[in-house]
């Protein structure tokens, strides 16, 4: 058990996590601590470039492979499967209606690309390596829990709430564009291309990470303050156990197709994360009469904490690293 424990802290004791740990002390203790608009829209978007480039690159240098196609099955068997195991577990652990239980489902078979950046980040600290196609993986993660929570109000509300949300709408969402023509982007122009651009998208990255998780924590912890009424005992306890489950059912398939340490922890945490960019997107359209208040504090003001926090390294010492 104490080497358990020392293992776990020590994946804990990492810039990026305790800059995220100081943004939620911050918004606790109200402080006016702030993280310009204008200079978070561009932390956010320089992730994305990097992260999908990096990825792009790594694919090139280890070249399209079965265990690829795998994978990418893997993710989004979860993303199609996962909201329909949330939908169950939150009609039996909290009183949500069927519309708004649905809704909050869908969030957790999607993806949270922050996470998926923190904890690579994290690997590269310490020293461990994943697949570069990890990326793509979690680029297909994004829509079909959306399509599996429209169809879980369909069959369990009675009727439709709103319109239905066009396919060129979700996969034309900002996030998603970035981050899949960054890593084309990085497959095709290959080592000359991170020659290139290596000093912007290499050297700076943890930094302006760390800034940027300052601001979630700023984010989620002054989102839980606000909401903390929506939430009851039942939600942010299915916040919490809903991502443990995800992961270790996303650890059971990177077993199964042989995926290393690294990619295994990365498919994992993109199970366990909980969206709250692209799906309450899709959620306003879809599902207008749903709760945002519920959704969003659950994924941003418990999950995306837990994750950062709790689950990072519990993910990674239960995938061997």
């Amino acid at each position: 058990m104490p080497a358990i424990l020392d293992t776990l802290l020590g994946n804990l004791m990492v810039p990026t996590i305790l800059f995220f740990a100081l943004g939620l002390l911050a918004a606790f203790v109200r402080s006016d601590l702030a993280i310009p608009e204008g200079a978070a829209k561009f932390m956010s978007l320089y992730l994305l470039l990097a992260i999908g480039f990096k990825g792009g690159h790594s694919l090139a240098a280890s070249g399209v492979s079965p265990q690829l196609f795998w994978t990418i099955g893997a993710g989004v068997l979860l993303s199609f499967a996962l909201p329909f195991l949330a939908f169950v577990l939150l009609r039996g652990m909290t009183r949500l209606d069927p519309m708004n239980a649905a809704a909050v489902a869908g969030h957790y078979g999607s993806i949270s690309i922050v996470t998926f950046v923190a904890a690579s980040s994290l690997l590269d600290l310490l020293g461990l390596s994943a697949d570069g196609y990890m990326v793509a993986v979690a680029a297909t993660m994004e829509v079909p829990a959306i399509l599996s929570a429209l169809w879980i109000v369909h069959r369990f509300s009675g009727a439709s709430e709103g319109r239905s949300v066009p396919a060129r709408e979700l996969l034309s969402n900002g996030s998603i564009v970035l981050l899949a023509g960054a890593f084309a982007i990085g497959a095709l122009t290959q080592d000359k291309g991170m020659q290139m651009i290596a000093p912007f998208v290499v050297t700076p990255f943890t930094g302006i990470l760390c800034l940027f998780l300052l601001d979630m924590g700023l984010s989620a912890g002054r989102s839980l303050m606000q909401n903390r009424h929506l939430l009851s005992l039942g939600l942010f306890a299915f916040g919490v156990v809903m991502p443990v489950i995800s992961a270790l059912l996303a650890l059971g398939l990177a077993t199964l197709i042989g995926l290393q340490v690294g990619s295994a922890f990365l498919l994992m945490v993109l199970a366990a994360s909980a969206s709250y960019i692209a799906v309450p997107a899709a959620m306003r359209i879809a599902l207008p009469q749903a709760q945002p208040g519920v959704y969003l504090s659950l994924s941003l003001g418990v999950t995306f904490p837990f994750n950062i926090t709790v689950g990072l390294p519990f993910y990674l010492w239960l995938a061997g690293g």
